[in-house]
């Protein structure tokens, strides 16, 4: 009886012995993890250049907090809460009134420094109070 096996002295091969599967499989984890590694060096990279500056809303939102607004200069416990929260950063500003119908105008400026460099934000935004009196002393 014969069977369709052929059992000639050469055996056809048609795959991979263990040993070449586990080269490829070892040259193909070291290549990940190397792309894996320069990966992660560059964005390691990208944060490290990333210029990260305060948000200049937090000294306007420590002005609509207060129950204080008086024409002049910021007053300096706003000062001194922003730059206790902000370390690095200082804060100065003027308090205008804009119209008689309690409307003040606040410009500010956020000072810090970078790279030896003095940098600077400026803004103004406009507060209505009714309710502060002629001279701006006090918010009932």
């Amino acid at each position: 009886m014969k069977t369709g096996w052929s059992h000639s002295g050469t055996v056809s091969r048609r795959a991979f012995s263990l040993l070449e599967v586990m080269i490829a499989i070892g040259i193909f984890f070291s290549a990940v993890f190397v792309i894996l590694q320069v990966t992660s060096q560059q964005l390691r990279i990208a944060r490290s250049i990333q210029t990260l500056d305060v948000d200049t809303s937090s000294l306007p939102s420590l002005i609509v907090m207060t129950n204080l607004l008086e024409e002049g200069p910021l007053p300096l416990e706003i000062k001194a809460v922003f730059e206790e929260s902000h370390p690095g950063y200082t804060c100065d500003g003027m308090i205008y009134e804009f119209a008689t119908n309690g409307l003040y105008k606040v410009d500010y400026a956020i000072f810090w420094e970078r790279g030896g460099r003095i940098q600077e934000a400026r803004n103004s935004m406009l507060m209505w109070r009714p309710n502060a009196n002629a001279r701006g002393r006090r918010l009932r």
